[in-house]
């Protein structure tokens, strides 16, 4: 079990809090201070809509001590993992009963829902929130509410919040879209960082763009989240779980790959076209009119995605290491990789290399590999070309499965690029030349930059979600 550590009570945790009252309450003693600091901190967790909660109190509109305590007993209890402890606790929560049974009542107090305390997410993570206690919501325009957009990339994660009537009241998007504020946070890819540092990456940025809106959660009506390493259902099931966990039952979640997003920006929330990104990673996914969808790749830097950050500078690192050896050529890579990291010989690329597993780490050395290719380098050069190949054919294998460029191959159908790789800021475009590339076979293939980004392209996408929901509801 996961020791906790309340914000109110820095130095000890709910276990070994529970513990030393239970110990105590069993010789007739209840340190009462404690018992009273956990309830304090515990009050910080209203609203927060858990699975599991307890009501403390005699009543709705008011609480005792007896019922406090035995309400923390309770969760302890069901927190206990072997059998001799269990029976142990029930014992004393017995014992603390009968002791309360003829205790006076201390003052009434709020209701407070208490959840299963140690494994609420918001317990981690609870001081994020602590802005919503108290204080006039501003953000909520209107009453009509916001919605939030995710991108949650391998690199960073963004979240905007968006005022939802400004999105439904006109016929088409105003221009500019407006954001009342927008948060930026690190990666949130399981796959990368873990479950919990992902968890808790999603609940930190969606607390700070409501935080800076003037808002809370109680005025949120949709989230919708595009996040790498969704690649099944099983991966949107556990993030949903997660954000549930987090807001009230009326707001509507939404989540999938962070690649359905990053389209979502280039055509403004309709979901038609493909998208590629590269960027850390890269991934090429698609919709038909139909609402089939199609990816290649994005499967991670261990199953091939070469075309990626990761891919392109993994191969320059392998290709420094080669060249050292006496395997490969010498290149122009070596000096560039070791100053801009700052080493002195390609044996230091070793520990440089694993010292850390963050991928975009390693990514981060792809402008090095541009300006070896622009200065002529042969090796940086075909790591690139290799690049755009990867790239384009990704594209092209999604355009074919769900058949976007007609039957007779000359339909129009639209490619948001989107991520740092494709950026035209080298005069070696890795963007622009995958588009030739792509050309060669789908000549009437309709490129499209995104002028918003990908997390307001989430946005977009809730915005959409909602108004055919309420559509549809119209036509029942």
């Amino acid at each position: 079990m996961n020791n906790y550590v309340l914000p109110s009570w820095p130095n000890q945790s709910i276990k070994s809090a529970l513990k030393e009252n239970l110990n105590n309450s069993t010789n007739g003693i209840c340190d009462q201070f404690k018992v009273n600091k956990l309830v304090e901190s515990s009050n910080s967790l209203k609203e927060r809509h858990c699975r599991e909660n307890y009501l403390v109190g005699d009543n709705p509109k008011q609480g005792g001590t007896r019922n406090r305590v035995h309400a923390l007993v309770q969760a302890f209890e069901k927190d206990t993992k072997t059998d001799e402890e269990q029976q142990k606790n029930q014992e004393r929560c017995k014992k603390l009963e009968e002791k309360f049974a003829k205790a006076p009542v201390s003052p009434p107090l709020l209701s407070v829902e208490f959840p299963s305390l140690f494994s609420s997410p918001t317990m981690r993570n609870g001081d994020v929130w602590a802005f919503e206690d108290g204080g006039e919501i501003r953000g909520d325009v209107n009453g009509s509410g916001v919605v939030l957009g995710v991108d949650g990339g391998a690199t960073s994660t963004v979240c905007v919040c968006m005022p939802l009537l400004a999105l439904l009241s006109a016929h088409k998007l105003p221009d500019p879209l407006p954001v009342l504020a927008r948060a930026v946070s690190g990666c949130s890819n399981h796959n990368s960082v873990g479950e919990s540092a992902a968890r808790n990456t999603l609940e930190q940025v969606m607390a700070e763009a409501l935080s800076k809106s003037g808002s809370n959660r109680s005025a949120v009506r949709a989230v919708c989240l595009g996040v790498s390493g969704v690649n099944s259902s099983t991966d949107q099931e556990r993030i949903l779980k997660w954000i549930r966990d987090i807001f009230p039952s009326h707001v509507k979640l939404y989540v999938h790959n962070d690649a359905v997003a990053a389209l979502a920006s280039g055509t403004m929330g309709k979901l038609l076209g493909c998208v590629l990104i590269a960027g850390t990673g890269c991934i090429a996914y698609g919709f038909a009119e139909d609402g089939r969808e199609a990816r290649a790749a994005g499967a991670g830097p261990v199953l091939g995605d070469w075309g990626s950050g990761y891919g392109i500078a993994a191969q320059a690192l392998t290709a420094v290491i080669k060249a050292h050896d006496g395997r490969g050529i010498q290149t122009m890579l070596t000096n560039s990789i070791l100053k801009a990291l700052g080493l002195s010989s390609p044996d230091e690329l070793i520990g440089w290399t694993y010292a850390d597993p963050s991928w975009a780490r390693i990514a981060a050395l792809v402008p090095e590999v541009v300006s070896c290719a622009e200065a002529g380098d042969k090796i940086a050069n075909e790591i690139l070309v290799n690049a755009v190949q990867e790239l384009a054919l990704c594209v092209k294998a999604v355009v074919q499965r769900l058949c976007l460029c007609g039957e007779d191959g000359n339909s129009s159908f639209p490619v948001v690029m989107v991520g740092g790789v494709l950026e035209a800021n080298k005069s070696w475009d890795i963007g622009t030349e995958v588009i030739k590339y792509i050309q060669t076979s789908y000549p009437a293939v309709h490129p499209i930059k995104p002028q918003v980004e990908p997390a307001v392209g989430a946005a977009l996408l809730a915005r959409n979600y909602l108004m055919k929901e309420s559509e549809e509801k119209c036509h029942r």
